[in-house]
């Protein structure tokens, strides 16, 4: 498997250059734009690798290229990086879904670092959203009854409290659960529990 795209936006081409050469050093394939609309250009369809901007670029700011990505659905970590850097700007970049906020000038591995880790948290997040939809697709095979009582067992009810509450006797609950056990192929309590809330159950 080929290593992901690091797509690099910066109006300064010194600092387009230089920061090119260092990701591909570093086996970390690079793509440079020289503005936010010559990247969004290309954005659509993008699911692998992540994103450096400047904040301050001249027709398009690096914070309104993200609200941009954002509502078109591209959904890559962004790194921000600026000479301007400042609390307000980095809480801004924050709030709209920036993983890392570098101030120039910084050291190269500092941005190595930030890089790597917004690529493995990409990995993590595609793998929970494989999953999720796995556990999703699981729990819509239950019966009303069956959600009835694994709600039961998310609060960490007992049987007997659940089926106090469902008018229904503690053995029928014990049989649902096995039925749910069996449909989301849990192991035990604990992973029935994760797989609930995995899926937003």
């Amino acid at each position: 498997m080929s290593e992901p795209t690091v797509h690099l936006i910066d109006d300064d081409e010194p600092v387009r250059v230089s920061l090119g050469f260092v990701l591909e050093m570093a086996d970390l394939p690079a793509k440079t734009y020289a503005s936010a609309q010559e990247f969004l250009a290309v954005a659509e369809g993008l699911t692998e690798g992540c994103i450096i901007t400047d904040v301050r670029m001249p027709e398009m700011s690096g914070l309104e290229l993200i609200r941009r990505l954002r509502e078109r659905g591209v959904t890559l970590p962004v790194i921000v990086i600026t000479g301007h850097g400042d609390v307000p700007l980095a809480v801004e970049a924050m709030r709209a879904g920036v993983v890392d906020f570098i101030e120039k000038p910084f050291d190269d591995e500092v941005l190595l670092r930030a890089v790597r880790s917004a690529l493995d948290a990409q990995v993590r997040t595609d793998e929970q959203n494989i999953e999720r939809q796995r556990f999703e697709q699981m729990l819509s095979t239950l019966s009303g009854r069956e959600k009835d009582v694994l709600r039961g067992v998310v609060a960490g009810k007992m049987n007997k409290v659940i089926a106090y509450e469902l008018g229904i006797s503690p053995r029928t609950v014990e049989v649902y659960r096995a039925n749910v056990m069996n449909k989301t192929q849990a192991n035990g309590l604990s992973e029935l529990v994760r797989i609930a809330l995995l899926a937003g159950f």
